[in-house]
C-alpha cells in the first residue's frame, strides 16, 4: 500500500519535481511604465532630472533634488487591448480596470550654511512595478493533441504508479504522487485516468504509453485570466554636496500575488479516435516578498548640463505557489470521465533572483522653460536564477533561462516645456526582447504626453501613454507547445495630485 500524506483531506507538501518555469522567471522579473503622471508622460526618462517621487525608483538621488518637503498620490485607468491568433483564427479580447498606482513623501532637511553638505532628504515611495490583470481566448484548429502534454510527462513513468490500489482514491493518489514523484507523474496520471493516454503493455514495470486520441485535426480552445501585481516600497536616503552632486540610497521591500485559471477544450472527430473531447483546467495562485537595494548620483556638469547614473541590485523574492488541476473526457458515445483530485498542491517555497540594472542618464536644461532628458539602461534577463541551484529541476530551468533570455537595452526619451503655470509633456522609449528568439516577447515601443498646472503648493498632472509589443506564449510548457500570436496594445490614463511644504 503506497504511504498517503494528506493535511485535512486537501494540503499536501509537492516533491522535489516542480512547476516553476522560464514564464515564471520572465513574469516576475519584468516591470511595466509605472508611477507619476509627471514622470510617465515624459516616458520615465528622470535619471538625470530628479524632483520626482517616481524618479526615485530609477535614481535614488533624485530625492535630494527637492528644495522643499514634497509628497504625490497617483490614481490610473489601465487598458489593454489584444488581437489573437492562433492557426488562423482571429479573437479581440479587451480589458481594463482603475488601479492605485503611487503614494509617496519626502522630507527636507536644511544643514548649516558653512557646510558643504547642503541638505539631506528622507523619503517614502510606494509604486506598482507590474500589473498582472490579464484575459485571453486563443482558439484554432492544430495539429497536435493535448495528448502530447501527457504523453512526455508519462513515457518513463511505471505503470504501476499510475493505477489506484483497492481502496485508495484518486485523491489520495495523486497527492502520493505529488510528495513524492513530483509534478511530472501528477501529470501522467491524470492523462492515464481520464483515457487521454493507454499502456503500451500490462506489466506493472511498463514505462510506455500511447494515445487514445487519432492523428488529424483538433478544435482547441484555450482560455486564461490572471489578477494579481508586483508592488514595492522604497525607503530612501538623499543628501546634496555643494551646488553640484546629489547622492542617494534606496532600501527597497518588494511583494507579488499572482492568480492564473486557464481552461483549455479540445475536441476531434478523426478516425481511431477512442476519446473525442478533453477538459483541462490548471488554477495556479502565487505569493511573495523580496529585497533589492537601489545606489544614485546626480551630478550638475554647468547649468544647463546634467549627468546621472544608477544601480539597481537584483530583487531576492522568496515565493510561494499553489496549483489545483481538473481533467474531463469525453467520447462519442457520450461516455464522459472526470478526474477531480480536489487537491490543492502547495510546492515547497523557492527564491527566485531578478537581474540587476544599470542606468545612465544625461538631461540639457533651458532655464525655466523647459527641458530634455534621456535614461538608458542594461538588464540582463539571462542572469535570472531559481534558487536553491542543487535542486535538479531549477538546475534545468536555469540553463533554459541563461540559453533562451538575454541583455535587454531599454531607452527613454522625455521633453518638458513651459508655459506660466502650465506644463506641456511628451515622451518615448523603446525596450528590447528579453528573449533570444525575440519573438516569444518581441520588442516594444511606447510614446507619452501631458499636461500639468502649478497652483503653488499644489500640482496637478495629467498623463496618457500608450505601448505595443508583439508575443507568441505557448499554450503549454511541454508537449503541447503550439504558440498564440498576440498583438498587445497597453494604454494609461494617470492623475497625480502633489503637495509641497
Amino acid at each position: 500500500m503506497k504511504k498517503i500524506f494528506l493535511v485535512l483531506g486537501l494540503l499536501f507538501l509537492a516533491g522535489n519535481t516542480q512547476a516553476q518555469n522560464i514564464t515564471d522567471a520572465y513574469r516576475y522579473s519584468s516591470e511595466e511604465l509605472n508611477g507619476t503622471a509627471r514622470f510617465r508622460a515624459m516616458s520615465g526618462a528622470f535619471g538625470a532630472l530628479g524632483g520626482d517621487l517616481s524618479a526615485i525608483s530609477v535614481n535614488p538621488a533624485s530625492s535630494a533634488v527637492f528644495l522643499n518637503s514634497f509628497g504625490t498620490i497617483t490614481l490610473a485607468h489601465r487598458s489593454t487591448s489584444k488581437e489573437v491568433d492562433y492557426f488562423g483564427t482571429g479573437t479581440s479580447n479587451d480589458n481594463s480596470d482603475f488601479n492605485f498606482n503611487q503614494a509617496g513623501g519626502v522630507l527636507i532637511f536644511d544643514t548649516r550654511n558653512d557646510s558643504p553638505w547642503r541638505k539631506f532628504s528622507l523619503g517614502l515611495n510606494y509604486e506598482q512595478t507590474n500589473n498582472f490583470d490579464d484575459a485571453y481566448v486563443a482558439t484554432g484548429v492544430s495539429q497536435t493533441s493535448i495528448d502530447q502534454y501527457f504523453l512526455n510527462y508519462a513515457n518513463g513513468v511505471p505503470l504501476n504508479l499510475l493505477q489506484t490500489q483497492e481502496g485508495e482514491t484518486i485523491s489520495e493518489l495523486y497527492s502520493f504522487l505529488g510528495e513524492n514523484e513530483g509534478f511530472g507523474a501528477q501529470q501522467a496520471f491524470l492523462g492515464y485516468q481520464g483515457f487521454v493516454i493507454d499502456q503500451v503493455d500490462n506489466s506493472p514495470d511498463n514505462t510506455s504509453y500511447n494515445s487514445f486520441i487519432g492523428s488529424g485535426n483538433f478544435n482547441q480552445e484555450y482560455r486564461t485570466v490572471s489578477t494579481g501585481l508586483n508592488g514595492k516600497f522604497s525607503f530612501n536616503f538623499g543628501t546634496q554636496y555643494k551646488d553640484f552632486l546629489y547622492l542617494g540610497a534606496n532600501l527597497n521591500t518588494h511583494f507579488l500575488n499572482f492568480d492564473r485559471s486557464t481552461r483549455f477544450r479540445e475536441t476531434n472527430n478523426n478516425a481511431g479516435s477512442a476519446t473525442n473531447e478533453v477538459r483541462f483546467n490548471n488554477n495556479l495562485s502565487t505569493v511573495g516578498d523580496g529585497f533589492s537595494f537601489q545606489l544614485g548620483a546626480i551630478a550638475k556638469v554647468s547649468e544647463r548640463f546634467r549627468v546621472g547614473a544608477s544601480y539597481h541590485s537584483p530583487t531576492w523574492f522568496n515565493i510561494t505557489e499553489e496549483a489545483t488541476q481538473y481533467l474531463e473526457t469525453n467520447n462519442n458515445a457520450n461516455e464522459r470521465v472526470i478526474v477531480d483530485p480536489n487537491v490543492i498542491n502547495v510546492y515547497p517555497d523557492y527564491t527566485l533572483k531578478t537581474p540587476g540594472k544599470l542606468t545612465g542618464s544625461l538631461a540639457v536644461l533651458f532655464g525655466t522653460k523647459g527641458l530634455i532628458s534621456f535614461d538608458y539602461s542594461y538588464k540582463d534577463y539571462s542572469a535570472t536564477e531559481f534558487r536553491p541551484t542543487d535542486d535538479p529541476e531549477f538546475q534545468f530551468q536555469n540553463e533554459l533561462i541563461s540559453a533562451e533570455l538575454q541583455p535587454v537595452s531599454t531607452f527613454r526619451l522625455g521633453g518638458e516645456y513651459r508655459i506660466s503655470n502650465w506644463s506641456l509633456r511628451g515622451g518615448y522609449r523603446y525596450e528590447q526582447s528579453p528573449y533570444a528568439n525575440e519573438t516569444t516577447v518581441g520588442d516594444l515601443t511606447g510614446y507619452s504626453g501631458g499636461i500639468g498646472y502649478d497652483f503653488g503648493t499644489m500640482k496637478i498632472n495629467l498623463a496618457y501613454t500608450n505601448a505595443q509589443y508583439e508575443e507568441n506564449p505557448r499554450l503549454f510548457e511541454n508537449g503541447l507547445t503550439n504558440s498564440a500570436n498576440i498583438n498587445r496594445d497597453l494604454s494609461n490614463i494617470i492623475l497625480s495630485l502633489s503637495f509641497g511644504l
